[in-house]
């Protein structure tokens, strides 16, 4: 018997907490071995970035350019990324005959597969919570495997809590960022650029991070720029606190009083220009218009 209402859909609507007992187990040698690698959508986290462009000994720009595609995960809203499939088709970059060429650094999505993580936050709450969800595709033979645990102890199993503890920051960003809603405006093109650097191009990041413009504003202690710059866990928790700071004004980094006061400053002076301007503008038409009355 099917006990899921929505027969289209490889996801159980039913939401379960890390205690419910699961019935699986993927390995070499199951009639389905590999058939999930040869048709992705993976949607990866900075943590994941992180440990593949470590893995493949390259930048993270250069594993941006090669091995993944941008997407917008709402309309007009802040990008995610997802694994760019093998050229002229829709099979992992990483699958071999073997099995996954990178399975010890493999991405979140691939860890928790068949479960499925549900990050939720409530109205009046300021932490997100945890909930599961069970994924059944038709093609995967796991689930008839004679193995049964928890998805706590599958978690464990798959190496997930230090995954989720170094992503959490970065779905609290995208939760609040929906949740927010039109509250804080349509993001603008630069901050959109802005998000996208500081939570997956993380060597680009450092170079913000460490040039003479970011200093000028940011008032960052030595030893906690020196554990920034060399780094990368502590770069992209730092970029967490960053994006929080620019988008929601949740002030944790100190910023030096006086660059700040100058920018005002200038801010202020800017606006006032353009009102000039406006307002010059304005008297040129009106005497265009009209001519000059007697």
């Amino acid at each position: 018997m099917n006990d899921n209402p929505f027969p289209d859909s490889p996801v159980m609507p039913e939401m379960f907490d890390g205690g419910k007992t699961i019935q699986f187990q993927c390995r070499k040698g199951i009639d389905c071995w590999n058939v999930c690698c040869s048709n992705i959508d993976i949607s990866l986290t900075p943590y994941d970035i992180l440990r593949l462009k470590e893995r493949l000994d390259i930048s993270s720009t250069e594993f941006l350019d090669k091995y993944t595609l941008p997407y917008e995960m709402e309309m007009d809203s802040i990008a995610g990324v997802k694994l760019r499939p093998v050229a002229g088709g829709s099979a992992c970059q990483f699958m071999t005959a073997e099995g996954c060429s990178v399975y010890s650094d493999r991405p979140t999505a691939c860890r928790y597969y068949p479960v499925a993580l549900l990050s939720m936050r409530k109205q009046d709450e300021y932490v997100d919570r945890d909930s599961y969800a069970l994924v059944k595709e038709a093609h995967c033979l796991g689930h008839q495997e004679p193995r049964s645990l928890t998805i706590d102890q599958y978690r464990e199993e798959q190496g997930l809590p230090e995954y989720d503890e170094l992503a959490r920051g970065w779905r609290q960003l995208i939760l609040k960022k929906k949740s927010s809603g039109p509250s804080i405006g349509r993001p603008s093109k630069r901050s959109l650029q802005l998000f996208f650097m500081t939570c997956y191009d993380v060597d680009r990041f450092r170079e913000f991070v460490a040039s003479e413009g970011f200093k000028d504003i940011y008032d960052i202690p030595d030893d906690e720029q020196l554990k920034i710059l060399s780094d990368d866990r502590s770069l992209m928790l730092f970029g967490f606190r960053f994006l929080r700071q620019v988008m929601f004004g949740e002030m944790s980094i100190a910023m030096r009083e006086e660059t700040v006061t100058a920018r005002r400053d200038r801010l202020l002076e800017k606006q006032r220009r353009i009102e000039r301007e406006a307002a010059e503008r304005m008297a040129r038409d009106e005497r265009e218009m009209y001519g000059d009355q007697e």
